[in-house]
């Protein structure tokens, strides 16, 4: 499986001619999108979603089943399902977005994983219930902390991590959360710079 990564959270997945990509969000590079077969979108916040791009798209959308994107229609999955996207097995893990501050409501967030091979877990650190080789890790977020991401990467135990949810950071705090997760999670980390591939 071929692995792209474009800004922000947004991954576009090949293999045997097909394409998945997962939350083509506002700050993604329009080009993440030429030629998909599918997209799962993780949840319903702008930089996950660009609602304008995938209106047109007129390919299968996957989100969770209670979030709300008005205008787009869209397959509602839901935490344990299982389901084959372009050709992808994937399987939804979570269920809720990070906590962002007190009270404030939060929304439904799901986690892929996607061949039992590769886990995006959109804005939330939730650990998915078996082994994951390719694990993509959430840099920066009003929603967490730069030990979070490490324990996170700990805790999956992937064979390999890439560092997504970038978008928001600058060169300097970027190199400052790379060289940490580096550090700390050894030669398995690795950062992807925009419209990179890996795999």
């Amino acid at each position: 499986m071929r692995i792209t990564k474009y800004t922000h959270s947004c991954v576009r997945l090949e293999r045997d001619n097909s394409t998945l990509v997962i939350d083509p969000g506002i700050w993604s590079e329009p080009e993440a999108l030429i030629g998909a077969d599918a997209v799962l979108v993780t949840h319903e916040h702008d930089d996950h979603v660009d609602l304008l791009r995938l209106r047109g798209l007129g390919v299968p959308v996957y989100a969770p089943k209670t979030a709300r994107i008005p205008g787009l229609g869209f397959t509602g999955v839901v935490a344990g399902e299982e389901f084959t996207a372009a050709g992808f097995r994937v399987t939804a893990h979570g269920g809720r977005h990070a906590r962002i501050y007190g009270d404030r409501p939060d929304c439904a967030n799901l986690g892929y994983l996607v061949e039992a091979d590769l886990y995006h877990p959109g804005d939330s650190l939730h650990l998915p219930d078996q082994p994951v080789e390719t694990l993509l890790v959430p840099l920066q977020g009003s929603w967490m902390k730069t030990d979070e991401a490490i324990d996170f990467v700990r805790a999956v135990d992937p064979e390999r991590a890439y560092g997504i949810h970038d978008g928001q950071i600058n060169e300097r705090g970027l190199s400052s959360l790379n060289g940490w997760l580096a550090e700390e999670c050894g030669d398995r980390y690795r950062w992807l710079p925009p419209e990179s591939t890996a795999g």
